[in-house]
């Protein structure tokens, strides 16, 4: 029996190579369930194309009529991870899709792996450290800083792409 894994993606340069996340995770043995914030599903994916490589519909909203049930997750991962969604995740928001399966996710004490995708100046900044140390508290595993994703240069995103730590949020996912 596979495992289910929640795979946030939020609206920044890694979405566009999620399809390797959900290769990664089919090789390990997970059975990965996509939901995709309006940002990302704007600029960063195709709904399409992901719902054919997992295999299941993508959501980017609540559950509508005809919707089939996502089964309950055994893990959660949040990648690429924007600042937006770190900050408001960390203050409990959840005004959209995305944030309220967070919010719930945490506090059932689900499996959670966070990994924020920011530059330089963002994760200088103190609500952003903040919001991570908290996340933290909560007991979700945030892969940032020396020895996991380091943030890269203001307007050098492109560059840092290849890099994402697909498989490193995996395997802290278990």
């Amino acid at each position: 029996m596979s495992r289910v894994l929640h795979l946030i993606v939020c609206g920044a340069g890694p979405a566009e190579r999620v399809a390797d996340m959900i290769d990664l995770a089919r090789q390990d043995g997970w059975d990965t369930y996509c939901i995709v914030t309006a940002a990302a599903a704007e600029h960063f994916v195709d709904l399409d194309e992901l719902r054919k490589v997992s295999g299941h519909q993508v959501r980017t909203t609540y559950r509508v009529e005809g919707d089939g049930p996502v089964p309950p997750a055994d893990a959660v991962i949040v990648a690429p991870a924007t600042y937006n969604t770190i900050n408001k995740w960390a203050a409990g928001a959840a005004d959209n899709y995305a944030l309220t399966q967070l919010a719930e996710l945490t506090g059932a004490g689900v499996r959670v792996v966070a990994v924020p995708f920011v530059n330089q100046a963002l994760a200088a900044n103190a609500v952003f450290l903040r919001s991570v140390e908290s996340l933290r508290a909560a007991g979700v595993r945030v892969l940032f800083g020396p020895g996991e994703l380091e943030p890269h240069p203001p307007r050098t995103g492109s560059s840092a792409l290849a890099a994402f730590p697909w498989g490193m949020a995996l395997e802290a996912a278990g």
